[in-house]
Parts: structure tokens; sequence; C-alpha cells
């Protein structure tokens, strides 16, 4: 790839080359409990990008040195299957992309898990990308969201995230591999969508000043339209749970 320039992507009429206008996101699907022995798990589809998420624990942490006395050890793995398109030349586990992914991920959730309920143990997540088409991280982040939830793990509020790039200039939510290699700025804002905070905000490249506001304002309406989708299958999920036991969920 190193000599071939990036494709140029344009607005035409207003719309993207995949028919998306700029703030619209691409088709999300999501699915929780797919995976019976982890305690929790979720698969999370964001246009041709897939991704599932299996957690275990809080449990016993293997190495007694490495426990916290006043909370649990949130770890993460993150792979990337060898057969995900776009991502051919990376490595599935150990390499810096992934590692640094995993890293990212932890610190993420470390300040959103209610650590101190679970005093000397460990919460380990793992990531694995299963079709990569742009917004990996993103996809990472809302499916260890869910995730989190169908493993019962209190958490203090979602976190949903969102990639943006930039066209000409123009921000355009939820960008596909494509779009990512345009050669524009591409941002990832992960939020908490009751506080309306961000969680984590990161960029592969030098955002000019004046595209700031713009470029983030966009990544949060994205992450917004994301967190209405996924709270309605967390909410369906739990009506299913509940209808299996013979109860029901009252408003």
């Amino acid at each position: 790839y190193g000599d071939i320039p990036p494709p140029l992507m344009e607005l035409l009429e207003g719309l993207r080359a995949d028919g998306r206008r700029p703030a619209e996101i691409r088709t999300l699907r999501c699915k929780l409990g797919i995976l019976p022995r982890a305690d929790g798990s979720a698969y999370i589809q964001q246009g041709n990008t897939r991704c599932t998420v299996a957690v275990y624990g809080p449990r016993e942490v293997l190495k007694r040195s490495e426990a916290k006395h006043d909370r649990s050890i949130v770890r993460c793995s993150y792979s990337v299957a060898t057969f995900s398109a776009g991502e051919r030349k990376r490595k599935s586990r150990g390499d810096r992309r992934s590692t640094e992914a995993g890293m990212l991920l932890a610190s993420t959730f470390e300040s959103v898990i209610m650590s101190h309920l679970f005093p000397k143990s460990e919460i380990d997540i793992h990531v694995q990308i299963l079709q990569a088409d742009g917004g990996t991280l993103p996809a990472a982040v809302n499916a260890t969201s869910l995730a989190l939830l169908d493993a019962g793990i209190p958490i203090r509020d979602f976190v949903v995230a969102c990639s943006c790039s930039c066209l000409n200039g123009v921000p355009v939510a939820d960008a596909n591999h494509q779009e990512d290699l345009a050669g524009g700025v591409n941002m990832m804002v992960a939020m908490l969508p009751r506080s309306g905070k961000v969680a984590t905000m990161q960029t592969d490249s030098v955002l000019p000043l004046d595209m700031l506001n713009p470029t983030l304002k966009m990544a949060s309406e994205g992450c917004n339209k994301m967190y209405e989708i996924m709270q309605s299958e967390v909410r369906e999920h739990t009506v299913h749970l509940l209808e299996a036991k013979g109860t029901t969920l009252t408003n």
C-alpha cells in the first residue's frame, strides 16, 4: 500500500459514495448473549464491520500479587481476524495496534465499571474483530458496553462510540474503510450519553482547530443515534429474559 495514493472521496450532491448523507450512520445491528460459556457477550455489526465481545468475571485474580484490595482489575484483549477485509496486513494478536486498542478499551471501561463493588477480583474483556470495514474501535467499544450489561456488571453509564472523518472539509459520521483511506482526519469519540460527557477521544492525524467543534459535534450526534438502537436492543433482550422466567417488565 505504501506507494498507492489514497482514493479521492467526494460528496456528490450532498451524498457520500455509499449513498449516505454526512450525518447518517451505517445500519447498526446488535445482539446480546451470543456466547453461552461467557459471563456476558455481545455481537455488533456496523455496516460491514462485525465484532464480538466476551466478558468473564468478576472472578478471582490468577496472580494474587496483582489483586487490588479496593477494586477489581479490568483487562482487555483486542484481536483482528486474519480473514477480515481491510486488515489483512495486521497480525491477529500481539501487534502494536491491537495492544494499544486493548489498553484504550481497558482504561475507558475502568472509568465506568463500578469496580469498587468487586475488590480483589478481575474482569476480562475479549474483543474479536471478525470483519473490518472502518470504525473497528467504535464497534469494539459499543459491543463491550453491551457485553458488560449482559454479564450483569454494574456500570455508571453506557459507553457509546462513533468515528468521524472529513471529506474535503466536510465532517462525515461513522466512516467506512474507503473513507478512512481518503487521507482526511479520522476521529473516534466515546461518550457517556446520559451525562453527555466524553469518555475517550482519539484521532489518527492532526485536526485543524477550526474543524474540532464540527467534527466533535458530528461524532456526538452519531453516538446518540447508536445509543438509541443499543438501548432498544438491551430492553428487548431484558424482556426476553424475563419472559423466559415467567415475569414481565413494567415501564
